[in-house]
């Protein structure tokens, strides 16, 4: 009697997994389980005089299942055709606010890990693109840490950055010592990364880079977001003082 009614629950919490439960049980397989192959990875954002590659695996995107879920409404389909001749559900991740790229996964049906992935702008302009275009006969096991978002670090980049306005949907996730000097603070909705970068100098102009000079430091907010919300998340920035990110921050050449 009692394995039968553990087995009833266990079909009752399949049968009420929503499309970002689905997804982020097969980001958290591919941590530890990985496709092998032969990929072709382009990248269009930024631009580039060569942009398409092959190599032995996806990349690794930092996904982070929670604050995906949070962020993006995500739909499941089964993939109309194989991807790399096997079986694929297809996810749809849109974003709930604001003016973040949109992403497409294929998840393998028995593997449950990535065999492709893709991230198109707000306008639907392909920014990057990776796909498995042979595979081996068995996923191979890996080892991919995603570390946790630090507590207290959103707090802390706002008391360094007075007036900052982070984009919406995203969050600070990390922050690290610049080898050049000042700080770079890592920026996710959960799949995609903005770079917020103090620094001493300035950077040049480039789609999707906004800078503004702030007292003796300069400010940078660079990633595959339009120019005005890029702009307008620095625009209020009073003032810039470094020290309450220090206990976030790794030495330079740490693995921390």
């Amino acid at each position: 009697m009692k394995r039968a009614f553990a087995l009833a629950l266990a079909l009752t919490a399949l049968a009420q997994a929503t499309p970002a439960d689905d997804l982020a049980a097969a980001l958290r397989q591919s941590r530890t389980l990985a496709a092998r192959g032969e990929a072709e990875v382009s990248v269009y954002f930024p631009p580039r005089a060569v942009p398409t590659r092959t190599a032995a695996r996806l990349p690794v995107v930092p996904f982070r299942p929670a604050l995906l879920a949070r962020h993006f409404t995500v739909t499941r389909q089964d993939a109309p055709a194989p991807v790399v001749g096997r079986e694929a559900i297809r996810y749809d991740l849109t974003p709930k606010v604001g003016q973040a790229a949109r992403w497409t996964l294929w998840v393998d049906r028995a593997w449950n890990v990535p065999l492709a992935y893709e991230e198109r702008m707000p306008d639907g302009t392909l920014a990057r693109r990776a796909a498995l275009t042979r595979v081996q006969p068995q996923p191979v096991r890996v080892q991919t840490d995603v570390p946790p978002i630090p507590a207290g670090l959103r707090s802390a980049v706002l008391t360094a950055l007075p007036g900052l306005r982070f984009p919406p949907g995203f969050a600070p996730v990390s922050a690290e010592v610049r080898e050049g000097g000042g700080v770079t603070v890592s920026l996710s909705d959960g799949v995609n990364v903005l770079a917020l970068v103090v620094a001493p100098r300035n950077v040049r102009a480039a789609p999707g880079v906004a800078s503004r000079r702030v007292g003796g430091r300069f400010v940078w907010l660079v990633g595959n977001l339009p120019d005005g919300p890029l702009r307008n998340a620095l625009s209020g920035i009073r003032a810039v003082d470094e020290t309450p990110l220090g206990t976030f921050l790794p030495s330079v050449g740490s693995k921390r």
